[in-house]
């Protein structure tokens, strides 16, 4: 018996890093389902959010996403994500990917992820450094997207 699954599974992903082209989508996601969900808001509030109100979409999902830093790269482990590609990817975030099982590809990997100014780490990298716990995670990134009235609490 023949099993297409991983040419099928290339090919989504191709699809999914092409979606990236477009100006305004910041990342997608493919859920197990087949649904497409798109990110549009610059760092961590879309995943957050989609995270939060929808536990169960990430289940098995397939993701591709511009940036993806360590805060990123637990919130998708606590989704339970299959598989993720990066345009632009942190060591860090590389690091709990791998230690989760989780297959990723990325075309350029850095230390850090640094933040909009260019002048610092990203806040959210910053933030979950020490962080190993997805739950934890979660909650200190809640803490911080409140804080900075991004999100309501």
């Amino acid at each position: 018996m023949c099993n297409f699954t991983p040419t099928k599974t290339l090919f989504e992903m191709n699809r999914l890093k092409e979606m990236l082209n477009s100006d305004i989508v910041r990342g997608v996601v493919r859920t197990a389902t087949g649904e497409v969900i798109e990110f549009h808001s610059p760092g961590v509030k879309d995943l957050f959010t989609l995270v939060v109100s929808r536990p169960n979409a990430l289940v098995g999902a397939t993701v591709a996403d511009r940036v993806i830093g360590r805060g990123a790269a637990l919130l998708l482990v606590l989704g339970k994500v299959e598989r993720v590609y990066a345009s632009l990817i942190s060591s860090q975030a590389v690091e709990v990917f791998q230690e989760a099982g989780i297959r990723v590809d990325y075309d350029k990997m850095v230390p850090n992820i640094i933040n909009r100014d260019g002048s610092d780490i990203c806040p959210v990298e910053k933030l979950t450094m020490s962080i190993t716990d997805p739950e934890v995670a979660r909650e200190k990134i809640k803490e911080f997207l409140i804080s900075k009235n991004i999100i309501e609490s």
